[in-house]
């Protein structure tokens, strides 16, 4: 293929050329173009094997310019073989081979690429004859015979809303895999070509220390994920909480942080929250003595008022409390069990009914209102209630973003309250389930979840700190 012919109807190159491959977010790379190399060769580091035995994928990162590790490029590709490579220097080493598009100049065309560190050479890839089509001539003595890049679009917003969508391996912290939700999330991600894994939180142990953290399962060092997605049970909320603590420590991209969920799980924590943050909601009060008792009821208006314990979930441990000596019977009562419980202000005029709006990445986008079976004043929908689609006004959209930003929670159910005196923010839930409110609205709220989780994950230009080499 070497000639120095200068047919026009052959696509003439140089030893040294640049070229793109974007399907794998690498925009600008400079390539040796090496016919006496039979398989081209892709820099790549923490190459790593992933997903179903019957569709295998790998993922790695890529420092595209030589000498700028501080710019790094995750990728991921399917496997279509794994081939003993001999290299230059005699040495032999077994690599993942992908197939990618490769662009350059006006030309397009499929080729196979193995992966292997290159860390160590002057060009980031090397373009074997493999790669080149029959009408390619390489003129050994040029260079750049086709149209030079440069390595500033790295350093571009294109980088990061153009990249492509990549293959992501994602955890779901679940104890439940066949429940509605869990299967959502797992059978949601699958269709988008992602690896979703549902780990069982309390099987789940840590190596705490400061070189290398990790997170252990059943016997193995769990892989790197690029999303954990918690689905934490009430039961097991600070051990939960402990794991995704150490998910975060190792620089896994968590949905929701430990800090939040553990703040919103805490009845009595999460009222001082949105308290701190200003934030409208039934009058609450908490003591531990019983000779408090009176006062504590006269502090939320009297009765009827609810009586709660601190860490309910789906309704079950609430009271309605009508009388005042109905009141002052399940406080004793609940004091009586060593149960740690905090009493709230009835809004009346709710009339058994809540709104759930479910907030992702800042933004409502869904809502339901929730309606008490008859003879009922819980409206969960393990208690029996109905939900169906509602249009909710702009404060209440506002009052929903601002609950689950005091939290920092990038998702939530915030369930509100329509009272005389404007929305009162009840619960603020960092596990909501999606079946009610997709089945309400029918919308794919699992869908709006990953096209955060993709954004969020995508490589980030970096800051130009020295200049950045042109050729």
């Amino acid at each position: 293929m070497t000639d120095s012919s200068t047919d026009q109807t052959d696509f003439r190159l140089g030893w040294e050329e640049w070229l793109s491959l974007p399907s794998l977010g690498l925009p600008a790379l400079k390539a040796k173009v090496d016919t006496g190399a039979r398989t081209s060769a892709l820099h790549a580091f923490d190459i790593e094997p992933f997903g179903p035995i019957n569709r295998p994928k790998v993922r790695f990162g890529v420092h595209p310019i030589p000498g700028r590790d501080e710019l790094s490029i995750p990728c991921s590709a399917p496997i279509v073989d794994r081939r003993e490579v001999t290299s230059s220097n005699g040495d032999m080493e077994l690599r993942y081979v992908i197939r990618t598009e490769v662009h350059m100049g006006n030309r397009s065309w499929p080729i196979e690429v193995t992966l292997t560190n290159r860390g160590a050479m002057a060009y980031r890839m090397l373009l074997g004859r493999q790669a080149l089509m029959d009408d390619m001539l390489v003129a050994a003595a040029d260079r750049c015979c086709q149209p030079e890049l440069s390595y500033d679009v790295y350093h571009t917003a294109d980088v990061r809303t153009h990249a492509p969508r990549r293959t992501l391996r994602v955890a779901v912290l679940s104890r439940e895999p066949k429940n509605y939700t869990t299967s959502r999330i797992v059978a949601e991600g699958e269709n988008r070509g992602h690896v979703v894994e549902v780990i069982d939180t309390s099987l789940c142990y840590m190596a705490i220390n400061a070189d290398s953290p990790e997170v252990h399962y059943d016997g193995n060092r769990l892989p790197r994920y690029d999303a954990v997605i918690p689905r934490i049970g009430a039961s097991i909320t600070p051990y939960g909480t402990a794991v995704i603590r150490q998910f975060e420590t190792v620089g896994t991209y968590c949905v929701n942080p430990a800090d939040g969920i553990t703040a919103s799980r805490d009845k009595l924590h999460a009222h001082q929250v949105l308290a701190r943050h200003r934030i409208n909601m039934p009058v609450t009060a908490f003591a531990s003595s019983p000779k408090d008792t009176q006062h504590l009821i006269e502090l939320v208006g009297n009765a009827p008022l609810i009586v709660k314990l601190l860490e309910s979930t789906q309704g079950k441990g609430v009271v309605l409390a009508e009388t005042r000596k109905a009141a002052e019977s399940v406080i004793s009562a609940f004091r009586g069990l060593k149960a740690n419980f905090l009493v709230q202000q009835f809004v009346k005029e709710a009339a058994g009914e809540d709104v759930r709006c479910l907030v992702i990445s800042g933004k409502v986008v869904a809502a339901m209102k929730r309606s008490a079976s008859e003879g009922e004043f819980r409206s969960n929908l393990h208690q029996g209630g109905t939900a169906k689609m509602v249009r909710i006004t702009r404060e209440e959209r506002d009052i929903a973003i601002r609950a689950a930003k005091a939290f920092r929670l990038n998702m939530a159910g915030v369930d509100i309250l329509r009272s005389n005196d404007g929305p009162k923010v009840l619960e603020v839930n960092s596990s909501p389930g999606f079946e009610g409110i997709e089945k309400a609205t029918g919308k794919n709220i699992v869908e709006t979840l990953y096209q955060d989780i993709e954004k969020r994950v995508r490589p980030a230009p970096v800051r130009r700190s020295a200049t950045v080499p042109k050729d």
